[in-house]
């Protein structure tokens, strides 16, 4: 075998390129799934600041409600269903005479390395009133 026989031989051995392209696919998959992963714990996230918002709003919105009943039940639904995704949140309740609104903060449970993602969510809505029938 002459010496260029040799050299093309060996450029048409393809023994060891599924070990090297493995390699190269393997990061970008688990990346991937990683990021596939923080999505959907950010959404769940979202969803339950939502969720205490809206259960808030509810609470500090009633005809006899207060600010102080809207940030107690948005605790307790924080409580109930944050443990996991929703970390470190604050709760802010405002009631006025015409209207009522509840912010929740908080931060994402970190899958990614280095990725902080935080979560807002704010419910607003106006205050109930009694309101005596009038007779024609």
């Amino acid at each position: 075998m002459t010496m260029p026989q040799v050299i093309r031989g060996v450029c048409r051995d393809q023994r060891g390129s599924g070990t090297a392209e493995l390699v190269i696919v393997m990061p970008v998959l688990l990346l991937l799934f990683v990021l596939i992963a923080q999505f959907a714990l950010y959404m769940h996230a979202a969803h339950i600041a939502q969720t205490a918002a809206a259960q808030g709003l509810s609470a500090a919105r009633v005809a006899g409600g207060s600010p102080g009943a809207g940030t107690a039940e948005s605790q307790r639904v924080l409580a109930q269903l944050g443990g996991g995704p929703l970390r470190g949140t604050s709760v802010h309740v405002q009631r006025s005479a015409d209207q009522a609104s509840v912010q929740v903060r908080g931060e994402v449970v970190s899958v990614v390395p280095l990725v902080s993602l935080a979560v807002h969510a704010e419910a607003v809505g106006p205050v109930e009133k009694f309101s005596p029938a009038v007779s024609p």
